[in-house]
């Protein structure tokens, strides 16, 4: 991108850039460590003016209210008496709009742990993993962004997510873990699942490997409770939620390169495969489907090297033209 600016970022943190765009963001914050330092502390100045504006707002309703309530309970008084009692509740409330603005700048400023934010974002063919101050796990998958606290507070953890991410929460039942997004949050004690939203997507969707976690969309489409096994996708465009039994260990293969199976036969081997390596597999009608495999795989760089690891323990033959894969039963 020619030119990255506070403007251009403001429009990167309100969701209103193209994908292009954001794309171009991401380059440009991983190009040096100068414009990953610019990105953060822009990012500081964006989320510090969005609180002022809040509290700013907040105060000066309150302050309003109350100087209605007076005039309208004294409007029965001397005139000048109002006017002096007016004057006097409009300077109190300006005084009390920078009283809060200069407190909550002071303990910004001043580094609170439980304040400051950190952002991890990654670009095209990049993942990165990320400890969190609890010891839990986040693995982040390429074009997405984490938005986590240097430190969590003592009463709750939160999480941002926009793109795809894995974690393995640490249990802590006094402070419950939530992961949330424009389309939906995802409540959790001790677990581990994957996380799949973004502005750019029309399904965001929840995957549970292990634990419980209770997902809600985020305007009002409901709330499911997953067990293991399970896969919730919210369409965000009907607000639709469905719940679907499925390998859900398959949806985070991304994030450590290992294919897990557990007395799989060669259909279920096969369909895995399909979905990891957008491949068409054909089985021969004389295969053996009774045989089961159990063990965790590496994924290798083509389907053809994982068939050469099964073909052995499956007592399979395979091959493979253009995009199509052929499977038989070893002689």
């Amino acid at each position: 991108m020619k030119k990255t600016g506070y403007r251009e970022i403001v429009r990167f943190f309100d969701n209103e850039c193209s994908e292009d765009e954001r794309q171009a963001i991401i380059r440009w914050v991983n190009e040096s460590d100068e414009h990953a330092r610019l990105f953060f502390a822009w990012e500081e100045i964006y989320f510090l003016g969005k609180q002022n504006d809040r509290d700013e707002k907040l105060s000066l309703q309150k302050a309003e209210r109350k100087l209605e309530y007076f005039i309208e309970a004294e409007k029965n008084k001397h005139l000048v008496k109002t006017r002096r009692l007016y004057r006097l509740f409009k300077y109190a409330a300006v005084v009390a709009v920078l009283l809060v603005v200069s407190v909550f700048s002071f303990n910004y400023w001043s580094s609170s742990p439980q304040e400051k934010w950190l952002s991890v974002v990654t670009g095209s063919q990049e993942t990165k993993d990320i400890v969190l101050s609890d010891g839990s796990r986040v693995w982040l998958n390429e074009n997405s962004v984490l938005k986590y606290p240097e430190n969590f507070s003592t009463a709750e953890r939160e999480v941002k997510v926009e793109g795809e991410a894995y974690f393995e929460v640490n249990k802590d039942r006094h402070r419950p873990f939530t992961v949330y997004n424009d389309a939906m949050s995802v409540q959790v004690l001790g677990t581990k699942f994957n996380f799949k939203a973004s502005p750019s997507c029309r399904i965001a969707e929840a995957s549970l490997i292990e634990g419980e976690i209770k997902v809600k969309g985020n305007k009002d489409e409901g709330s499911i409770t997953l067990v293991p096994g399970q896969r919730v996708e919210l369409n965000t465009v009907t607000g639709r939620m469905n719940v679907r039994e499925s390998n859900t260990a398959l949806d985070a293969v991304w994030h450590d390169n290992l294919i897990p199976f557990k007395n799989a036969n060669i259909f279920s081997i096969a369909e895995t495969l399909e979905t990891l390596y957008k491949v068409d597999i054909i089985l021969s009608p004389d295969i053996d489907g009774t045989e089961t495999y159990s063990g965790v795989l590496r994924k290798k760089e083509s389907v053809g090297d994982v068939l050469e690891i099964l073909q052995n323990t499956l007592h399979i033959c395979y091959e493979i033209r253009q995009n199509t894969i052929f499977l038989s039963q070893k002689k």
